[in-house]
């Protein structure tokens, strides 16, 4: 992996104009202020009509295709857990025999998306992930990561982070939550040799269709690990569901970046960053934890932003600035 030259400007995206058109419907059964939505209707937006998503089980599932309805505007299959890599390797491949037979037109695109959490990604679906990838079919991933299995009773994850309560990791006199670190699955994906990787936000929207645009132009597969804020399983007031996912990105929890046939650039710069506790005192989840584990969480994610920097080679994640306020008034950004 190289550094990539100088980034040329978050809104590249403005060289394209969504469209009018809805293709993820209202009218949803998920939480109120769940994040899946966002990135569900931004996504069509930027990959249009001619699309097919694969949907393992999970929150965007359950929420979004009760029968007899739907939310998706566009071919839709459901998967099991663990097999949306391969159902989604079999779809392109099938795809690329009917262009050879003429049945479909060779130059149309047509856009392959597996759309899963992280419990069908990171854990379950892992090897299907990987052999998808490693065989190099043309499919876009699309990982929304609210770092549980919220679907199914706020159990953990492999993307779960440290210090988290869930069901099956509580918090206790003796074990202050979740013991792992949370999986680094962009780096992972990176790892496989393909030709193009990012991490997106839904506070950053414009960042992320920027992405969706991308991977779509990616010839091979192409990973999007998305950050999705959890009402339930985060444990905090809707209202605050973008707030949460801002912090994320400005406290260095969370940093947006691309890795574009091997260039690795930092999309969202952070001059100076918010404390992680800013992250953390909004969500249930860490109320528990004591001063000292909250110092030992800010202290990884100081050395994982000095590593980002490293491989930038110059200071694009800035220093923690104390003085900054945890939620800055809106507009004054």
């Amino acid at each position: 992996m190289k550094i990539a030259e100088e980034y040329p400007g978050l809104y590249e995206y403005a060289n394209f104009e969504l469209p009018q058109e809805e293709l993820f419907l209202p009218g949803h059964g998920l939480c109120a202020s769940c994040t899946i939505g966002v990135i569900a209707r931004h996504m069509l937006k930027v990959l249009g009509p001619d699309t097919i998503i694969v949907n393992p089980t999970g929150c965007a599932e359950v929420s979004t295709v009760v029968y007899p309805r739907t939310n998706w505007a566009v071919p839709w299959i459901h998967v099991a857990f663990g097999n949306g890599g391969s159902v989604a390797s079999g779809i392109e491949a099938a795809i690329k025999v009917l262009k050879r037979r003429g049945v479909i037109d060779p130059n149309r695109k047509i856009n392959v998306v597996v759309f899963a959490g992280d419990g069908g990604t990171a854990d379950i679906g892992f090897q299907a992930l990987s052999g998808m990838l490693e065989r190099g079919h043309k499919v876009i991933y699309v990982m929304y990561d609210n770092e549980g299995y919220m679907n199914t009773g706020i159990q953990r994850s492999g993307t779960t982070p440290l210090g988290a309560s869930t069901t099956t990791a509580p918090a206790g006199r003796k074990i202050p939550g979740n013991v792992t670190h949370k999986k680094p699955m962009a780096a992972i994906a990176a790892a496989h040799g393909i030709p193009y990787v990012a991490t997106a936000n839904p506070a950053y929207v414009h960042d992320m269709l920027y992405k969706f645009k991308k991977a779509a132009e990616a010839e091979g597969p192409a990973f999007l690990h998305i950050l999705q804020s959890c009402t339930p399983g985060w444990r905090f007031e809707p209202k605050y569901a973008i707030r949460i996912l801002e912090l994320a990105t400005e406290t260095g929890y969370w940093v947006n970046y691309e890795i574009d046939h091997g260039e690795f650039r930092v999309t969202i710069p952070v001059p100076k960053r918010k404390p992680v506790k800013c992250f953390l005192e909004l969500q249930g989840r860490f109320k528990h934890l004591k001063p000292e584990e909250v110092e030992t969480i800010q202290a990884i994610i100081d050395r994982d932003v000095e590593e980002i920097n490293r491989l930038m080679g110059k200071e694009v994640i800035g220093p923690v600035d104390p003085s900054l306020p945890c939620l800055t008034p809106r507009g004054a950004r």
